[in-house]
């Protein structure tokens, strides 16, 4: 199935190689962007590669590094000329104990999920055509108090409110920002948090039994979301939040 919701869009994906950014890519593809994605390893920048085919331009870049950031959005502009969407999902989830934090794990969780989409929009400035639309991949964990999300919860946090300040700065540009909060859904990210297997799945069963829906949700289903968001049917939608979560957020602080 195919469409036109993005027809001749220029779009950049950060983290596109896997889970919500690949599904996401797939979708901008189907609807009729040019597409660009990121990522950091190189077999899933290789597997993306192939699966999305020759026409798309594979980026290495790494979001914990503002340099990289900064040569992102130079080949961007190089690429594209001028750039109409930007789906910001580039993250990390660490999930411990307070007090098994040290300063360099917390740096690079921030690094990664806050300062390099915050440097990366500096960099794109000059880039972003009039209208633009800037989606940013935040969480429910940016509302919810759940045991263990302190740090990833905190930069979730501070990436959605992004999505209301930089509006706030870049609306006269004719950029707008919006989030997009998903609550728990089947992608790699819970693989590479290296649980074994069997915490792993007494993990997405505790998880289960927080959400009223019954079920994690897919990858496809949040691209659905930033699809809306991306395209020019949401030009009156401005420093919004789309929540995608099976009713995750109705039970609050429940872990």
């Amino acid at each position: 199935m195919s469409g036109s919701r993005l027809s001749g869009k220029r779009t950049l994906i950060t983290g596109g190689t896997t889970g919500i950014g690949l599904a996401t890519a797939k979708l901008f593809l189907a609807e009729g962007a040019r597409v660009v994605i990121t990522g950091v390893n190189p077999t899933s920048l290789a597997q993306a590669q192939e699966e999305l085919g020759s026409e798309v331009l594979v980026v290495a870049a790494d979001s914990a590094s503002v340099e990289a950031q900064r040569r992102l959005a130079a080949t961007i502009a190089e690429h594209y000329g001028r750039l109409d969407v930007a789906f910001l999902n580039a993250g990390v989830s660490v999930w411990q104990p307070m007090e098994n934090w040290d300063e360099e794990s917390y740096d690079r969780v921030f690094d990664i999920n806050v300062k390099g989409p915050y440097f990366l929009t500096q960099a794109l400035m000059p880039v972003f055509a009039d209208p633009a639309s800037v989606v940013l991949n935040t969480s429910v964990n940016a509302h919810v108090g759940s045991a263990n999300s302190s740090v990833y919860g905190a930069s979730k946090a501070a990436l959605l409110n992004l999505s209301k300040t930089l509006t706030s700065e870049f609306l006269s540009r004719g950029v707008r920002f919006n989030a997009v909060s998903p609550g728990p859904v089947e992608t790699p990210l819970y693989d590479k948090m290296g649980l074994p297997v069997e915490h792993r799945d007494q993990m997405a069963t505790n998880i289960t039994a927080g959400i009223p829906a019954g079920r994690f949700g897919t990858a496809d289903e949040v691209a659905r979301a930033v699809l809306y968001l991306a395209s020019d049917e949401s030009a009156w939608t401005v420093g919004s939040e789309i929540v995608v979560d099976g009713g995750r957020m109705l039970n609050g602080e429940r872990a």
